[in-house]
């Protein structure tokens, strides 16, 4: 086994309130190795959006280690972040979004223009990068916000409930497009959802949480097919069914 990704040790965390610590997470024992991608899901309050936090560094953990990459996690370093709502910068075009991004990441001014056409091609935004951001739609905001977290290239990508406001049919859509981001072998995604469907449908291997605070339940690798099979095939499939009712029950327990 090599490098992991992502390793965390016996993580915990607790939030401190006037009347004392409250637990949110742990104790954890998780690794996330390249090329997976790995679904958290569980009941609301479980923890999952710390998990995230801790994970991308922008929270320590109150106990144990995270490790990104063998190191300790620095936000913005090797890890892209996509939040629940797109927080793009409303003064400026769908492509400057991105240009900044880019900018941040440390490339060149001269390779800006060419990499943000192949990033709005990535996410197939490819002629809205003359746009305002609040002219295109919500779906098309969170694909912005998918490529601006993958100006960086990042090693590890976060992914925190990107769906959840929108409407069912672009939700699909959009699983069905980031479902291949882990078709590059050396980079591992980390999505956090309420949904049991969005789950099975886009993880290698799903990690349920339990009620706060936060521990797992279960680890589950997803042996549907990740290629040769269409999104309504798959949806449709006996396997993907019965996977799905082995995820809710194990929710619903915890949940319980």
């Amino acid at each position: 086994m090599g490098e992991a990704l992502v390793e965390l040790i016996g993580v915990e965390h607790s939030y401190r309130t006037k009347g004392g610590a409250v637990p949110a997470l742990g104790p954890l024992d998780l690794r996330v190795e390249p090329g997976e991608f790995v679904v958290v899901v569980g009941p609301s309050g479980s923890g999952k959006s710390t998990f995230l936090r801790v994970v991308s560094g922008f929270e320590h953990p109150s106990g144990g280690a995270v490790r990104l990459l063998g190191r300790t996690p620095v936000p913005g370093r090797d890890v892209g972040v996509v939040f629940q709502q797109p927080r793009l910068f409303p003064w400026q075009t769908v492509g400057g979004n991105i240009g900044t991004a880019l900018r941040w990441a440390g490339v060149a001014r001269a390779d800006r223009p060419q990499r943000t056409v192949e990033l709005l091609d990535q996410v197939g935004l490819g002629s809205l990068g003359p746009r305002r951001t609040w002219e295109i739609s919500g779906g098309q905001q969170q694909r912005v916000a998918i490529a601006r977290a993958l100006a960086a290239q990042p090693r590890l990508l976060l992914m925190d409930e990107p769906f959840a406001a929108l409407d069912a049919m672009t939700r699909e859509r959009l699983q069905e497009d980031v479902r291949s981001l882990t078709d590059d072998a050396t980079r591992g995604v980390v999505f956090v959802t309420h949904s049991v469907d969005e789950a099975v449908f886009l993880a290698s291997r799903i990690v349920v949480l339990t009620d706060r605070p936060g521990r797992i339940a279960l680890d589950l690798p997803v042996p549907l097919p990740r290629t040769g099979v269409s999104a309504d095939e798959l949806r449709g499939s006996a396997e993907y069914a019965a996977l799905r009712g082995e995820v809710a029950t194990a929710v619903r327990s915890v949940a319980a």
